[in-house]
């Protein structure tokens, strides 16, 4: 048995630790989440409802306490926590309001027989998620698998442990409101040196239906190829190298604001966050300046402080690779126009930067930057943006901004993604379903797509006993 350890990356200090389960106490967890299933599974819609309702109040309750935690624990800014509580609470309810209708039998006519389309739970489900949303990447993948009749094991990133147990004591309390079984939603602490390991061989368990993972394509594909050699489902939600593409007829000051929106939020820490700004050369020297002062004038401090606006990386380690990263293209021949360093040695505070002259062989455009870096690219006219905007391995989100919404649409159309937002920031919404392709994974959260990934699509057909028999079946 080891222990868990969550450091604050603000202070530095200390924020709680916990044994780890032992072998025996997973596996025991495993079949409750499968007793509980048995259960589950034949609840009727009220009471799936209802469970959902009561996990939206269970949050609102405990806002204040659960917004400070993950402050505490990843160092996300307060009222960027608050709002995250808000968002998980508003999706609990919007399934308590759609489930049903997302999962309503789809009737087919066919000749002398009753047929429909149904979906059914699968059984336990698995989500590895991380650390950078606490409450909202588990909120995602839970309400939606809960509603279907599933239930859920959790093996959330070590870092946020006291939130991993939190939103257990969120979802217990309200199984306990509507009188279903604890065991719908367990949180699983498994000792780092093991990981790899036990989460393998939770994904083989017979007992485990399907896993869902939000990470880094390293922990996807091994997530992926468990599952594949177990011939289970999985959804994979990766990274992202989003583009930003901004034409020579947009509104210069709104993107330049919208970008700063979009890259900063969660001190940049953000799968689906702009991190290319491909900038048409008609507009690039004036957006990139109002990017850059925006940039610098950004609040850093204690994220306790409901004034600050980019708190701490979630680790120390995190910033050092950004700063890798920043410095291989500064070598390239990269231009920092404001930022560009870390707070310093030891420190997991990176000041918000914005890099000029970046070009497709360099690290800020070529991978991932998990962090407050922006790079901004110049291009000569729509289908350099467009051929720009595509040159990457990732593809979660694209945005375009344009003044005419239909050249903005044709450039969209160009740049493969799971999402396209045009004269708005990419952002996740429970009504419009959520995912990627190429690196950046594959299924979908939300709306009913995401509802229906942890389904058994099921065809029933009935036939009348009295209608002339039927022709010879084929396959």
């Amino acid at each position: 048995m080891g222990t868990l350890v969550s450091i604050s990356p603000t202070t530095g200090q200390q924020v709680g630790s916990w044994p780890t389960h032992t072998a025996a106490e997973i596996e025991q967890a495993v079949q409750d989440a499968s007793d509980a299933f048995a259960t589950w599974r034949t609840a009727d819609w009220p009471q799936r409802t209802q469970l959902l309702a009561a996990v939206a109040e269970e949050l609102t309750a405990r806002r204040e306490r659960l917004a400070a935690l993950m402050t505490d624990e990843m160092g996300k800014p307060v009222r960027e926590a608050l709002a995250e509580i808000d968002k998980c609470a508003w999706t609990a309810r919007f399934y308590a309001d759609h489930a049903e209708e997302f999962l309503a039998d789809r009737l087919v006519e066919t000749p002398a027989a009753r047929s429909w389309v149904g979906y059914e739970p699968l059984g336990v489900v698995l989500a590895v998620m991380p650390w950078n949303f606490p409450f909202w990447q588990v909120i995602r993948f839970a309400a939606p698998a809960l509603a279907a009749g599933n239930t859920a094991l959790l093996k959330h990133a070590p870092s946020v442990t006291g939130c991993a147990l939190a939103a257990q004591e969120v979802f217990r309390a309200a199984a306990a409101a509507v009188d279903a079984p604890p065991a719908v939603f367990t949180t699983l602490l498994i000792d780092e040196a093991e990981v790899a390991a036990v989460t393998a061989q939770i994904i083989e368990h017979p007992l485990v239906a399907a896993v869902t993972l939000t990470g880094s394509e390293r922990a996807g594909m091994s997530v992926a190829a468990v599952a594949a050699r177990s011939l289970k489902k999985s959804v994979l939600e990766l990274g992202g190298s989003d583009p930003f593409v901004v034409l020579d007829d947009a509104d210069v000051a709104m993107a330049a604001r919208m970008a700063v929106r979009s890259r900063y939020l969660n001190s940049g820490q953000s799968c689906l966050a702009a991190k290319r700004f491909i900038v048409a050369e008609a507009v690039a020297d004036e957006f990139t300046r109002r990017f850059a002062e925006a940039a610098a004038e950004l609040r850093v401090g204690d994220p306790h402080d409901p004034a600050t606006e980019v708190g701490p990386l979630a680790r120390v380690e995190q910033a050092e690779a950004l700063q890798r990263q920043v410095d291989e293209s500064v070598a390239a021949g990269a231009t920092v126009l404001t930022g560009g360093r870390r707070a310093g040695d030891g420190s997991a505070f990176f000041t918000p930067t914005v890099l000029a002259n970046v070009t497709p062989g360099m690290a800020v455009f070529r991978e991932e930057t998990f962090g407050p870096v922006a790079a901004v690219i110049r291009a000569a006219d729509d289908d350099e943006a467009a051929r720009l905007a595509d040159d990457s391995r990732f593809g979660l989100g694209a945005s375009v901004w344009s003044a005419d919404a239909q050249r903005a649409l044709a450039v969209g159309r160009r740049i493969t993604s799971g999402a396209l937002f045009v004269n708005a920031v990419v952002a996740s919404d429970a009504r419009l379903p959520f995912g990627g392709t190429r690196r950046s994974g594959y299924g979908r959260e939300l709306s009913e797509e995401g509802i229906r990934e942890f389904t058994n699509i099921r065809t029933i057909w009935i036939g009348d006993p009295q209608a002339p028999a039927p022709e010879e079946p084929v396959e």
